[in-house]
C-alpha cells in the first residue's frame, strides 16, 4: 500500500451473539467498536452487507467501518459485499483480528501476507479472489501452548489482567488512527510495533 492510498474500509473480526462478544476471538470487533466511539460513528446492522456498519469522513474521504455479523469463517461474505458495492480495492482495506502469536498487550500492523490459519482471514482472502494485500491490525491474545487448546482459548474470555492489556493495546492503536486513515501504514507500524502494555 502506497502512502497516497488511504484506507477506505476498516473491518473488525469476531463472532456474532452475546455469548461471543467478550471472547478473545472478538478483539478485532472491540477495536472497531472503539474506533467508532473515537470517531463519533454509530454502527447499525445492515443486512445487505452482513454486518454492523458505519461511516465517517476523513480528509474529505468516506471511511467505512464494518463488523461482520456472520460467523468468523464467513467473514469474507461481509467484506466482499461492502467492498464490491462501494468499489473499494483490497489494498484500501484494513482488517483487525486476534493474533495467537502475539502476547496480550501488543498490537502489530502489517501489509499483506497469508492467513496464518486464521479462519476469518482465510475466508476474506478467498472471497476477494485470493488477493492478500490488505493491511492487518494483529491484536495479541497469546497462545495456550498446544494446538488442541486453541479453539477453547479463542472462544473464552481473557482474564481481567489480559483484558486490561488487550484494551491498552487497542487504545495505543487508536492513537495512530490518523496515520491509518491516510494509508501511512508504515509510519503507524513503526510507532505501534514497539508498544507493549
Amino acid at each position: 500500500m502506497s502512502a497516497s492510498k488511504s484506507v477506505r474500509l476498516i473491518v473488525g473480526l469476531g463472532n456474532p451473539g452475546r455469548e461471543y462478544e467478550e471472547t478473545r476471538h472478538n478483539v478485532g470487533a472491540w477495536y472497531v467498536e472503539a474506533l467508532a466511539r473515537q470517531q463519533g460513528v454509530r454502527l447499525n446492522e445492515d443486512k445487505k452487507y452482513f454486518g454492523l456498519t458505519g461511516q465517517c469522513e476523513v480528509n474529505g474521504e468516506s471511511v467505512r467501518l464494518l463488523i461482520p455479523t456472520t460467523y468468523m469463517n464467513r467473514s469474507g461474505q461481509a467484506t466482499s459485499a461492502l467492498a464490491n458495492f462501494f468499489k473499494i480495492p483490497v489494498d484500501q482495506i484494513l482488517v483487525a483480528h486476534d493474533e495467537l502469536d502475539l502476547p496480550p498487550g501488543t498490537a502489530r500492523l502489517k501489509i499483506g501476507g497469508g492467513h496464518g490459519g486464521h479462519n476469518g482471514l482465510r475466508d476474506i482472502v478467498s472471497s476477494h479472489g485470493n488477493q492478500k494485500d490488505f493491511s492487518r491490525l494483529r491484536i495479541g491474545i497469546g497462545h495456550p501452548g498446544a494446538a488442541h487448546l486453541v479453539t477453547p482459548h479463542v472462544l473464552n474470555k481473557p482474564s481481567a489482567v489480559d483484558r486490561d492489556k488487550i484494551e491498552r493495546a487497542i487504545d495505543e492503536a487508536l492513537s495512530y488512527s490518523g496515520d491509518i486513515f491516510r494509508g501511512e501504514i508504515g509510519k503507524a507500524m513503526n510507532n505501534l510495533n514497539g508498544f507493549k502494555a
